[in-house]
């Protein structure tokens, strides 16, 4: 219960939060008066309940939900390790910080139909269009981890003879794993929305295709009933467990 207690310190004001927001959306429903081009909660809700209850939503759910979750361990790999590299290296953080800046100003959609040109409307375009939007973010905020880390820690163990795994392990994970789990927050809510654009653009099934078909339909509680359920599965996901690794990985700085 004491954990749970710390995990949860601000669950009564998240819960009331997200009561405030629905009440707003709702009474700017009622403002505009107009259910067709601005649905209220009691238009949507049972819309996203309907989905559900017939099935017809979980396989879309779960073909987004496996994108998302392919995209993000590529893109967090990759991206762990070239920011660990440039911000190890300042001649190789001289060479290839360009290709990064660069990177990073390469807007989404064309990465997203570079790919789909190159490798086909398949799902190997899809993840890898995803994947490579979101590596230079990580790579970046690695890189800028590594460069804020304490040199005298690692001093410190070199002089005392301590080996390179307990090294990583005691030293260098401990003042990286903040600025990972930031990356990751930050690069599950951008990956997931990119996934639904790949889908919109060149996939059969998915979030984004049947926000698609919604949009060809002109069913507005459609497209927010859609986008609602796989916002419902990001915040369980936030809340359940990238909060608390997000906790843990910062515990070591508060002893």
């Amino acid at each position: 219960m004491r954990n749970r207690a710390r995990l949860w310190p601000n669950l009564p004001v998240v819960v009331a939060s997200l009561m405030a927001l629905v009440l707003l959306w709702a009474c700017l429903a009622w403002w505009l008066a107009d259910p067709q081009l601005a649905p209220g909660p009691q238009i949507v809700f049972p819309t996203l309940w309907t989905a559900l209850v017939s099935g017809d939503l979980w396989p879309d759910l779960s073909a987004t939900l496996t994108r998302v979750t392919a995209a993000f361990g590529l893109a967090m790999g990759f991206g762990v390790a070239i920011g660990i590299a440039l911000g190890g290296s300042r001649r190789a953080d001289r060479w290839f910080g360009p290709w990064l800046t660069v990177a990073l100003n390469i807007p989404a959609l064309v990465t997203i139909v570079l790919c789909y040109l190159w490798i086909g409307l398949n799902e190997w375009a899809a993840i890898a269009a995803v994947s490579l939007n979101k590596i230079p973010m990580v790579a970046v905020m690695l890189r800028e981890g590594m460069v804020a880390r304490d040199t005298d820690l690692s001093d410190m163990a070199r002089l005392h003879c301590m080996g390179w795994f307990a090294r990583l392990r005691h030293i260098l994970i401990p003042q990286l794993a903040p600025h990972i789990m930031a990356s990751a927050r930050a690069g599950l809510a951008l990956i997931w929305k990119i996934v639904l654009v790949v889908e919109f653009l060149g996939r059969s099934n998915g979030i984004g295709f049947r926000i698609h078909l919604d949009f060809q339909m002109f069913d507005i509680a459609g497209v927010l009933a859609n986008a609602l359920a796989f916002v419902a599965v990001m915040l369980a996901v936030e809340w359940g467990l990238l909060a608390p690794l997000a906790q843990r990985a910062s515990r070591w700085r508060q002893r």
